[in-house]
């Protein structure tokens, strides 16, 4: 299956990084259903479930692009067509795109706050879900993630917000080195 692997999920942890640089394939149909079971194991207080996900693919990038610069028009009407195209070109960066919706519950006990991050760490699963299957990904915000034309254009309702982009594909090049990082120098006893 395409190079499918996993790794143990400690060793997954403690290597995952941000692949910027994602081609074609996208992932398996079986690296996706693991990623997207992934996703619906995040910390979620009151199991509210405050998240959805759209997958974009194939065409749908193109019409994503054609948002994004639907969206920097009404902005600035007065952006050159270069950076039209560089922004058009951003959903071709790779084969496929989830993009993770905070979707908000009214709670007594569970603000919004609490359910962005809930969202929040559903990506971060998927993006180690990824890792562990040798998929690429990246998690990528800016401007588009709150244009309200963006929003509105993906249907999304008065109780929702994007939360990030995830890129996916296969990796292309060397993938970036780790530092060594030493825990000692962000946990202390209290």
């Amino acid at each position: 299956m395409r190079g499918f692997f996993e790794m143990n999920a400690l060793e997954a942890l403690f290597t995952r990084n941000s692949v910027p640089r994602l081609g074609e394939p996208e992932p398996a149909p079986e690296q996706l259903e693991n990623i997207c079971r992934a996703a619906l194991r995040a910390a979620d207080h009151a199991m509210l479930r405050p998240w959805r996900f759209l997958v974009v693919r194939g065409e749908s990038r193109g019409r994503l692009g054609g948002l994004f610069v639907e969206a920097a028009l009404a902005s600035t009407p007065d952006m050159d067509q270069q950076q039209q195209d560089r922004l058009q070109a951003k959903t071709s960066r790779a084969p496929m795109i989830i993009i993770v919706i905070a979707s908000h519950v009214e709670h007594p006990k569970v603000p919004a706050i609490e359910q962005d991050l809930s969202a929040g760490a559903a990506a971060q699963n998927m993006l180690n879900a990824a890792h562990a299957q040798g998929v690429g990904a990246m998690w990528r915000t800016g401007s588009m993630a709150y244009h309200p034309r963006v929003m509105k254009g993906l249907g999304l309702a008065a109780n929702e917000k994007i939360i990030g982009f995830l890129y996916l594909g296969a990796i292309v090049g060397k993938r970036k080195n780790l530092r060594p990082e030493d825990p000692a120098e962000y946990f202390r006893e209290w």
